[in-house]
Order: structure tokens, then sequence, then C-alpha cells
């Protein structure tokens, strides 16, 4: 037998006997121990999903009892007192048994509460529990990563101010461009993180709750349970809606809550991921010139082959999980554009699979972004170097009107500067060498009467424009009425860390 079919066989035989041992089967990476959070893995827990079943069916009870349906107070009071005694393995066998999930859990409620069996999911349908949870964990959900866009604006002002007046090279098509700052730079990363906070704010004080609505959104069987009383199904609608937490409910909805919804959260989030990509990206470029790094760990090993590299790893693995995250809103769009009429079910495999790990992968970029940003490195000797390699080609205009201002001809002196730089473009490309166009021009006679302070036209900080005002404006104006605003969130810790 060949070394390659007794290897083959090996495989076979370790398929066969290791299907139920631990890490014999495939996980998803995103839930595993380097990437999901607790914080938001808990939102889209089994446990949160099914209590918070159980707290709508609750809800419905309690407001159908306030509006005279014949439900005691014992019942209720049995529903909340096993809110929390979830029998997971007996519901999956009622489900198991009726092949329906909702169907499971009420039996698996109704077998500890059994007083309250006979209301349980009293006029309801699937969606009742299932939508509403849906849109409740959306909530939660939302409200982390507003928390946590704020403490990523917060770490991302402190490196802005203390670099707000730092020269660097701009760039304009990856080309030297004309000077920024650091901290200026730092600002667009905010930008457009504000630009996410703001539209995740907007998200949670618009979402609406489904409510009560019934098979195919008609309310037809509350109406029937409260013998034609339209008021009280409108009052039943509210009630349930304010129980658990929401004053904006869905005008008017088909079985399903419109699947649009879904569309918006996940383009929001795809937003978050461009704002990370382009930071991220920025970094990783400026690692290879040497001017910016992320944190590297003392005992951090960039390469198993190359033992001197600082790979930006952090960085890397926030553009990988964005790209992913930025390939969602397209399924959400062909989702809500194929549900036919009042529902079909083809909306629901894969809304369980893009919505919660939409959030839990953005949810581990944002923690990488604070990791990022509260040890990023700079070095202000390397960002200099590549400053005056190219400041000379810039000042030159500045040199040009000095000595015209000093009875020099403009035109003479544009053709020497523009044979000077082009001599010394010759020698940086063609012979590895610095930029020497200062020093022809100490040199050149034509330029005598800059001579004595050429070192002060060629201060790079008089070179970048507003740079720093629009920084320190930017940080009092757009950065720090949201820190203030949102004061509450920054104190709340971030439970878990960031593994590289």
């Amino acid at each position: 037998m060949s070394s390659l079919s007794l290897s083959l066989c090996n495989l076979s035989t370790l398929h066969n006997h290791s299907l139920s041992q631990p890490n014999h089967t495939y996980n998803n990476t995103i839930h595993t121990h380097s990437y999901a959070t607790k914080e938001m893995s808990s939102i889209f827990s089994p446990a949160m999903k099914f209590t918070t079943w159980r707290k709508l069916w609750l809800a419905l009870a309690t407001a159908e009892q306030e509006l005279g349906l014949d439900i005691s107070n014992e019942q209720l009071q049995q529903m909340k007192d096993q809110l929390y005694n979830i029998d997971f393995e007996k519901a999956n066998e009622y489900e198991s048994k009726f092949r329906h999930d909702v169907m499971g859990h009420v039996h698996a409620f109704g077998d500890v509460a059994p007083l309250a069996m006979p209301i349980i999911h009293l006029g309801a349908t699937s969606c009742y529990v299932g939508d509403n949870t849906d849109i409740i964990q959306l909530k939660e959900a939302l409200k982390l990563v507003q928390r946590k866009l704020v403490q990523t604006l917060e770490i991302l002002k402190t490196f802005a101010e203390k670099y707000a007046d730092l020269p660097t090279l701009g760039f304009t098509h990856y080309q030297p461009a004309q000077l920024t700052t650091v901290g200026k730079r730092c600002t667009l990363w905010m930008q457009d993180l504000l630009l996410d906070y703001e539209r995740v704010t907007y998200e949670l004080e618009h979402l609406p709750m489904r409510g009560v609505k019934g098979t195919t959104g008609t309310q037809a069987t509350f109406l029937e349970l409260f013998d034609g009383d339209h008021e009280k199904v409108k009052q039943l609608n509210s009630k349930v809606c304010k129980a658990m937490g929401f004053d904006k409910v869905i005008a008017v909805s088909g079985q399903t809550y419109t699947r649009k919804i879904d569309y918006h959260i996940l383009s929001l989030l795809s937003g978050i991921a461009q704002s990370a990509y382009k930071m991220c990206g920025d970094i990783r470029l400026l690692a290879n010139l040497k001017e910016v790094e992320e944190p590297f760990a003392k005992n951090q090993i960039g390469s198993s082959a190359m033992a001197y590299k600082r790979n930006p790893m952090r960085s890397e693995r926030c553009c990988s999980l964005s790209r992913y995250i930025m390939s969602l809103p397209p399924s959400a769009a062909n989702t809500h554009a194929n549900q036919w009429f009042e529902r079909t079910l083809d909306d629901s495999a894969i809304r369980r699979i893009i919505l919660p790990e939409g959030f839990l992968a953005v949810d581990v970029v944002l923690n990488l972004l604070m990791n990022i940003a509260d040890g990023m490195v700079v070095w202000p000797n390397v960002v200099q170097k590549h400053v005056m390699e190219e400041l000379p080609f810039m000042a030159t205009e500045v040199i040009l009107m000095e000595c015209v201002k000093a009875g020099g001809d403009r035109q003479e002196l544009h053709e020497a500067i523009r044979v000077h730089s082009m001599d010394a473009g010759k020698v940086v490309k063609g012979e590895g060498k610095a930029n020497d166009l200062l020093e022809r021009i100490a040199k050149d006679p034509l330029f005598e009467a800059v001579h004595s302070k050429l070192d002060t036209l060629v201060d790079p900080k008089l070179f970048i424009g507003r740079a720093e005002e629009q920084t320190k404006e930017f940080l009092a104006e757009e950065i720090d009425p949201v820190l203030q605003k949102e004061e509450g969130l920054l104190g709340k810790e971030v439970v878990d860390g960031v593994n590289v």
C-alpha cells in the first residue's frame, strides 16, 4: 500500500471513530475563544432567546388579563416564577416530537408552569415570539456596538490630541502629497466611526417591535378573542410592546416584520466594518513605512520563519473580519426581496446565520480597534525622515516667492528650480541617495536672497495648513459632545481581551 493510500486510510479511520470527541468536528471560527466575545455571544445564546420567548408569553398573557380575558393571577405568577427554569433537553425532545421549535418550548414551559399551560401562546403565531425576540436581540446587540464605538472614539481622541501637531507626509494615489499631521489623519478614522455611531444611535431610537400581529398580520385571532373589540386589540399591541421596552411599534406587517429592517441593520454593520478596514489598512501601510505600529507583545512572534518581523496581525485580522461583514448585506437584500406576499420560510435559515454572526464579527472588530488604538506606537524620527525626503520639492514655491519678493526674476528662478528638481530627482531615484535639492539651491547664486534662511523656509510645520487646528476643532466640536452625552458608557469595562 502506498504512503498516500495509508494516509487516506488513517484519515478515514480518524473520521469514523472520533465524531463525538471534542476538537474532531468543525467549529465556526467566529465562535471560538480567539474571536467571539462573551458579551455578544450571550445576546444570541439559546438562554437569551428562549427566556425572551417566555417573557413575551408572560407579557402577552398579562396584557390579555388586563383587557378582560379569563386569566388568573396564579397562572401569571407561575409563568413569572419559571421564566429562567428551562429544561433544554426536554424542549429538544418536544421539538423532535412535534417538528416545531415553538411548540416544543410551549410544552417545556407548560411542564414547569402547569396552571398556565392552557393560556401560554394564546392567540399568537410562532413569529410572535420568534420575530419579537429577534428584534430584542438586535436592539441589545446594537447597544453593545454603540458602547464600543464610543469607547473606541475616546481612545482615538487621546491619540489624535497627542499627535495633533506632528507633521507627516500626506498621500494621494499613495504618492507623497502635501503634509498633514498624524493627529489629523487619525480624525479621518474618527469621522467615519462617528458617522457609524450616529447611524447606530438612530437605529436604536427608531427600531420598532413587531408586536402582536397574528398569522398574516391582520390580528384576526386577537379580534376573535376580544369579541370584535378593535380598541382592545390595539391596546393589547401597545401594552405588550411597552412591557418589552419598546415605544415604537411597526405599523403594519405580514406574518413577519419586514426583512428590510435586517438589511438596514446589516448595512449599518457593514459601515462599521468599512471604517475599521480603512483605519487598519492605513495602519498596515504605515507599519510598512515603519512610521506607526500596532501593539506588539514582548514575547510575540511575527513570523515562524523570519524572526525579525513585526507583522500587523491585529490590523490584518480586523480587515479579514471586516471583509466578511461587508459581504452580508446582499444576503439580507435578497432575503427581503424574495419574501412572497405575507411570508415565506426561506428567510429563516439564512437569518439565523447572518444576523448573529454579523454582530459577533463586528464586536470582535471593535475590540480589536480599541486594542490597537490604545497601544499604537508612532516613531517621530522616521516620520520626520520621510517628511524631509519630500519637503524640499514642496518648499520650492515658497523659496520662489521669497526670491521674487527680494527682486528676482520669477521666470528665471522657476526654470532654475525646475532643473535643480529634476537633477535631485535623478539622484534620489537613479542613485538611491538622499534628496540634495536644498544643497543645490544653497550653492546657486540666483537664490542668494534665501541662503541665510533656507532652514526656516523648510520647517515642516509651515506646510501643514490648518491640520492642527482642524484636529482640535473636530475633537472639541464633534467628539467631546458625544463623549459627554454617552459618559455612562465610557466607564463600562470590556469583558473580553484580544488574543493574537
